[in-house]
């Protein structure tokens, strides 16, 4: 389990510790249990899963995700049935014979997410980049989503 340690500035005791625990070490360690790994350092290293982020603003839909080390073309992007779909693949290194590691954490592998577009967002207008690890999609949003203003009458 994780621990933070602070050393106490109190003047009755300079050589006080407190330790405080991740409350969420303890579901990252039992969601990550394999009962088929014995050892700590035997553990293989589990499925890539990048992180997303989606947001509103006035005139589109802006779709990010960290995916470091993922190729332009191990990138897949559909859209079917009004459903975003982004799919892809970080292949692992090679391991030479004679090596051997310490720790290894890093992820590798295949993954898909798919998102629900809103009625108002347009599938036909997507502009996806790719930049420093980090794809960007911009989903537009149809005219009618657009606030417009009305005149008023004389």
């Amino acid at each position: 389990m994780s621990l933070v340690l602070r050393n106490s500035n109190s003047n009755r005791d300079s050589n006080h510790v407190t330790r405080y625990r991740d409350p969420f070490s303890m579901a990252r360690e039992l969601l990550g249990w394999d009962p088929f790994f014995s050892g700590v350092s035997s553990r293989a290293a589990s499925a890539f899963a990048p992180a997303f982020e989606v947001k509103e603003t006035l005139d589109s839909y802006v779709v990010r995700a960290d995916i470091p080390g993922v190729a332009e073309s191990d990138l897949d992007i559909a859209v079917h049935n009004n459903v975003l779909s982004v799919s892809g693949n970080r292949a692992s290194e090679e391991r030479k014979d004679g090596e051997a590691y310490a720790l290894y954490e890093r992820q590798f592998g295949s993954f898909t997410r798919s998102f629900q577009l809103p009625e108002l967002a347009d599938g036909e207008r997507i502009e996806a980049k790719l930049e420093h690890g980090v794809l960007t999609l911009t989903i537009a949003k149809k005219a009618e989503a657009r606030p417009r203003k009305i005149a008023l009458k004389k």
